[in-house]
């Protein structure tokens, strides 16, 4: 049993959640990074999503190297990261949640920089810049450079998810009243989250230039599943059309734009992965797919929604 969080220290309202699905050999990475907070959380929930590893009983095992944080391991039948997100953040009690990967991990100053963001009550969530990890090599990821000064977050958010889950500090509050993680969607979970969340009036995200969480590449996951990424993107781009008309002034560009961005972005993964005519049929489908934005945001518009 961990020992309580020294009374010098200091404490965020703060749970962390890390959903974990056969995490045995990163698992203990993840949790150390939350122990060598400079500011500590209250709480960190891991949820297994039905792993057949020890991830469960290293988890279980870390709780006296968390200094003092209190620890909560929860275990399901594997429901994927969405419902493991949902999941901790039932059992938050905090203003906050901070969202952790276990295959990802913070440097130090990760949740003192992010709360010291929550300057008033219309900031939904933060998040910031990361390092991403592949082969040995660390590279820099610049998100701040999606947002500009007076436009639309929402409308940016739209253009492409450049928020990483593992960055992410938000209100909780604020996360149940968009519905949490959209469990019906294989991928692509947390930018639906961000997209409702900025999508309430006066939500404002936070998102600034320091580079405070590694972003692991696991071998192989680049080449998978990117036909789901790519149904799953279009129907969240679908499930949007009714705010991109209220948001836009022309909606139709901003649609038929996020939807090329998806055909570009599964043409370079499928061409990264050696499929070249995967690419070429990836192409081949935009004329259908900006077909069907707009004969949906017609039908939205005769409709008035």
């Amino acid at each position: 049993m961990s020992s309580s969080i020294s009374a010098q220290t200091p404490v965020a309202d703060v749970t962390v959640v890390i959903p974990a699905f056969r995490a045995e050999g990163t698992i203990e990475r993840a949790l150390a990074s939350v122990a060598a907070q400079t500011v500590k959380p209250r709480r960190v929930v891991v949820v297994d999503d039905g792993s057949d590893d020890a991830t469960r009983d290293i988890a279980k095992g870390f709780a006296d190297h968390l200094d003092g944080i209190e620890l909560t391991v929860i275990g399901q039948d594997n429901a994927g990261p969405g419902a493991a997100r949902n999941r901790g953040i039932a059992e938050a009690r905090t203003a906050l949640v901070a969202f952790l990967d276990a295959d990802d991990e913070w440097l130090p100053e990760k949740l003192a920089q992010s709360v010291a963001h929550f300057d008033d009550e219309t900031t939904c969530f933060v998040s910031h810049n990361y390092v991403r990890v592949e082969d040995g090599r660390e590279t820099e990821i610049d998100c701040t450079r999606n947002l500009h000064a007076g436009a639309d977050p929402y409308l940016a958010l739209l253009r492409g998810n450049f928020v990483d889950t593992s960055s992410v500090v938000a209100r909780r509050e604020a996360v149940v009243a968009a519905g949490g993680f959209d469990e019906t969607l294989p991928s692509a979970q947390d930018h639906a989250l961000w997209l409702a969340m900025t999508a309430k009036p006066g939500a404002r995200p936070v998102v600034f230039a320091r580079a405070l969480s590694r972003y692991h590449i696991r071998p192989g996951s680049i080449s998978s599943a990117v036909e789901l990424r790519r149904e799953c993107a279009l129907r969240i781009l679908h499930g949007q059309l009714h705010r991109i008309r209220r948001r836009s002034s022309f909606p139709l560009a901003a649609a038929w734009r996020r939807a090329g961005l998806i055909a570009w972005e599964t043409v370079q993964l499928h061409a990264a992965s050696g499929r070249p005519f995967a690419a070429v049929s990836a192409i081949m489908r935009l004329p259908l797919d900006l077909a069907m934005v707009l004969v949906r945001l017609l039908m939205k518009t005769r409709v008035g929604s």
